[in-house]
């Protein structure tokens, strides 16, 4: 009987041991995905100003929403039209996908208002501070905190931004107006990525881009359209369809840079904490540099490659404890 019993606490070790490891595994993958998804997001939105310039070469920068958020809307659509994807809203919140949605839109809407106040250096600047406000918003309404070296590691990245735009500019005006707007986009910005790490566990992180193309394709074609019937420019509308690198960069900026890029963040932001998914927004600007210098053929300056290692270590920095502590659970 004695035997028996070892035995079956022998097998019940076992199987524990063997549950751990697996438990252990599994929150490694996770958290390689995690960060896999956040790193996919800067990649693409680090590209993505290739396209802008594009696009605003040919179309206006609402014109250029519009059809930005078409092509994002219709691939989403056709995703849940063939069974790709299912949508499942019923007995759900909405008001909170709203406002998820909401204050993504809020901040595209802002940005491109304030852009036409400010410089593209102020812009920069003020995008930097993102994951800062996220950060603040974050640990009032979801209660996440971080440790005083996650802290540094936020400055640092946050400060290698700033740095970065402050030595690229040639002359820096501060218009008040813009840098109010800005602020306010950058606010919208953050307080979208708090609301899709709080909806969680309610929506999928498809259903949260969904109902941001969605919303996006509504929004920006009626303003576009509004604004040409009053200027009495219809056709300007249709016109940039006949471009085919304009099709192509919108198409990128659609698909990849809104409506990929939003499934990226959201999946990030469902497992990391608010600051974490967010600071990868600032290595997009890193990436950003390095496609100018190779597909732009823009100027290489030390500061550049400084402030980009800079960017790098505190994205770093910050993820390493967290992964570490996911890969050990």
């Amino acid at each position: 009987m004695s035997m028996i019993i070892r035995k079956d606490q022998e097998e019940e070790t076992t199987l524990e041991g063997q549950d751990l490891i697996g438990r252990g595994l599994a929150g490694r993958e996770s958290s390689w995905k995690s960060y896999g998804s956040a790193v996919l997001f800067s990649l693409i939105v680090g590209f993505s100003f290739i396209g802008v310039k594009i696009c605003v070469s040919v179309a206006t920068p609402l014109v250029t929403l519009a059809y930005r958020f078409n092509f994002a809307f219709l691939a989403a659509l056709a995703a849940v039209l063939i069974g790709l994807v299912k949508l499942d809203l019923r007995g759900k919140p909405k008001k909170r996908l709203f406002i998820t949605a909401g204050f993504y839109l809020a901040f595209m809407v802002l940005q491109a208002v304030g852009l036409m106040f400010s410089t593209s250096i102020e812009s920069g600047i003020i995008f930097a501070i993102i994951p800062i406000i996220a950060k603040i918003i974050a640990s009032i309404f979801l209660k996440e905190s971080t440790n005083w070296k996650q802290n540094v590691f936020v400055c640092l990245s946050v400060s290698a931004v700033i740095v970065m735009f402050v030595l690229g500019a040639s002359d820096i005006t501060v218009n008040a107006a813009g840098l109010v707007i800005l602020t306010l986009s950058s606010v919208c910005m953050a307080c979208s990525n708090v609301m899709m790490r709080y909806v969680r566990g309610q929506y999928k992180p498809f259903e949260i881009s969904f109902c941001i193309t969605g919303g996006g394709c509504f929004l920006f074609n009626l303003a576009a359209i509004l604004f040409e019937i009053k200027s009495g420019t219809l056709g300007n509308y249709l016109e940039p369809l006949t471009n085919l690198h304009f099709v192509l960069a919108a198409a990128y900026l659609g698909i990849p840079s809104t409506l990929i890029s939003a499934l990226l963040m959201s999946y990030a932001l469902a497992h990391l904490e608010a600051v974490k998914a967010t600071i990868f927004g600032n290595l997009s600007t890193a990436v950003s540099i390095v496609a100018g210098v190779i597909i732009l053929k823009e100027p290489l300056e030390a500061y550049h490659i400084l402030c980009t290692l800079l960017i790098i270590v505190g994205v770093v920095g910050l993820s390493l404890p967290s992964m570490e502590r996911r890969a050990n659970r």
